[in-house]
C-alpha cells in the first residue's frame, strides 16, 4: 500500500513545487538598469551590489547593461520611447537633467526624497539631480577633480610643500623640469572631450570666472579667459605634456601611476589606484590636496557627480526606486568609499571610511564643497562640443585665446 501511495505523494509534492516555481517566476519583475564602464564603481563592483540587492529582493531581476561615458547620453535618449524594451534606471551625468527634463527622460521623484535625507546629503550632491525645482533622481557618484603629486618627486626638487595656488603649480613644475627629475611636470585630460570642459571648468573656478554674463552664456570673462591661457602657457613653456590634447583620464592615470608627471589633475577614482602597488610605480609617493585657487587658502573644483534615475518609460518605477534606493544608501555607498566616496556627509567622519585614505578624505572635506557647476542649459551637447572644438583651437596654438573664447561665445549665442 505504501508503495502505491509514494509515487502519488511525489507527484503531487513535485506539482506544488512547480506551481509554486511558477508563481514565483510570474511575481518576479525584471528591470533594466544603465551603467557606465569607466571609472568609479568598477563593473565588477556594480555587479556585486546588485547581487546584495536581489538577495534582499528576491522578486527583483536586474539586467545590467554597460557601456562607455561617451556612449551614455546616447544611449539613454535612444531608448525614449521603448516601454518595456527599454531602460528602468539609468545613470545620468549633472549636465544632462535639464535636456532630459525638456524631452521628458526622466521621472519627477521629488516626492520620494524627504528634506531630512536631502539635508544629510552634500548640497553639490543633491545639486546633480535637482533641475526647476524639482528632484529627478538620487546621487549616486559624488565627485570632483583633485590636484594629484608625486611627493618624492617634489623632494627630490627641495620642495618641501605641494602647492597651494595654481600659479604655485606652475612655479613647482619650472623647478622640478629645470632640474631634469621629469621632462613634463603636469599632465591633463585634454582630448576633444567632456574631459577637457571639466579641466577647463575647475579652471574657471580657480581664476574666479564665470559662465554667465547678464544671464547670457559668455567665455570671453577674465576668470573664463585666464583658465584657457593657463593651460596654453603651460604648454608652450614645456611643462605639461603636449599628449594632454589627446588623453582622457585613464591616460592621465596611467602616465602619473608609471612615473611620468609630478602633478595630474584627476577624479576620486586615481586615489587608492595610483597608491596600489600592481598598478602604480609611484604608489609609496601619491599626495593628493583639494585643486588650488588662484590665491592661497583658496580651493577650485567642478561639479563631476552623476545620478541614478527612473526613465520616463519604465513600466516598472516601484521596483526601480527600490534599486536605486539601495544603491544609494550609506550602508552600501560606505562599504565601497574606496572606489567612490559617499554622497552622504557624515560619513567622512567614519573611521571606516578614512582608513587608508585619510588624505583623500581631508581634500574631499573642502573640495566638495566648492565644486562649480558647467553651464546649465538643454542644449549641453551641442554648447560642450562647440566649447571643446573652440579650446582646442587655443590649445593646439591655431587661435588665440582670446579669439577662441570670444568665438566660444559667438558660438553660445546661437543655441536656443
Amino acid at each position: 500500500m505504501n508503495k502505491r501511495v509514494t509515487p502519488t505523494l511525489t507527484f503531487c509534492a513535485l506539482s506544488a513545487l512547480t506551481l509554486a516555481m511558477s508563481a514565483h517566476a510570474l511575481a518576479e519583475t525584471q528591470i533594466n538598469a544603465l551603467f557606465m564602464s569607466q571609472a568609479a564603481y568598477s563593473e565588477n563592483d556594480i555587479r556585486a551590489m546588485t547581487a546584495d540587492f536581489s538577495k534582499l529582493h528576491p522578486d527583483v531581476k536586474v539586467n545590467l547593461e554597460f557601456v562607455p561615458y561617451e556612449a551614455l547620453h546616447d544611449k539613454i535618449v535612444a531608448a525614449r520611447g521603448a516601454g518595456s524594451n527599454g531602460y528602468d534606471v539609468v545613470l545620468f551625468d549633472v549636465i544632462w537633467p535639464a535636456e532630459f527634463t525638456k524631452f521628458g527622460l526622466l521621472q519627477d521623484v521629488t516626492s520620494k526624497v524627504s528634506k531630512e535625507d536631502a539635508s544629510k546629503i552634500f548640497d553639490g550632491a543633491m545639486t546633480t539631480v535637482t533641475y526647476q525645482d524639482k528632484v529627478w533622481g538620487m546621487p549616486w557618484i559624488l565627485d570632483t577633480k583633485y590636484l594629484y603629486y608625486n611627493k618624492a618627486m617634489l623632494t627630490k626638487a627641495g620642495i618641501a610643500n605641494p602647492p597651494k595656488t595654481w600659479q604655485e603649480v606652475e612655479q613647482q613644475a619650472e623647478i622640478i623640469k629645470q632640474k631634469g627629475i621629469v621632462k613634463y611636470p603636469l599632465v591633463w585630460s585634454w582630448s576633444q572631450s567632456e574631459a577637457l570642459i571639466c579641466d577647463y571648468t575647475t579652471l574657471v573656478s580657480a581664476f574666479k570666472g564665470q559662465f554667465y554674463q547678464d544671464g547670457k552664456l559668455n567665455f570671453s570673462n577674465p576668470g573664463a579667459l585666464k583658465a584657457v591661457s593657463y593651460m596654453k602657457d603651460t604648454l608652450d613653456k614645456g611643462l605639461t605634456n603636449p599628449n594632454s590634447r589627446e588623453y582622457l583620464e585613464e591616460d592621465v592615470r596611467k602616465s602619473f601611476s608609471n612615473g611620468d608627471a609630478a602633478f595630474a589633475l584627476n577624479w576620486t577614482y586615481m586615489y587608492n589606484m595610483a597608491k596600489d602597488p600592481k598598478q602604480s610605480k609611484v604608489s609609496a609617493d601619491v599626495g593628493i590636496v583639494p585643486a588650488p585657487g588662484s590665491v592661497a587658502g583658496d580651493a577650485s573644483g567642478v561639479n563631476g557627480s552623476m545620478g541614478l534615475g527612473i526613465a520616463k518609460a519604465s513600466a516598472h518605477p516601484d521596483q526601480a526606486w527600490e534599486y536605486i534606493s539601495y544603491m544609494t544608501s550609506q550602508p552600501v555607498q560606505d562599504k565601497y568609499s574606496k572606489l567612490s566616496l559617499p554622497i552622504w556627509k557624515s560619513s567622512y567622519d567614519d573611521p571606516a571610511v578614512q582608513k587608508d585614505q585619510e588624505e583623500l578624505i581631508a581634500a574631499a572635506k573642502i573640495a566638495l564643497n566648492v565644486m562649480l557647476s558647467r553651464p546649465i542649459t538643454p542644449d549641453y551637447s551641442r554648447l560642450s562640443n562647440g566649447l571643446q572644438q573652440n579650446v582646442q583651437q587655443v590649445l593646439q596654438g591655431k587661435v588665440t585665446p582670446e579669439a577662441g573664447m570670444q568665438a566660444a561665445t559667438e558660438s553660445a549665442s546661437r543655441l536656443r
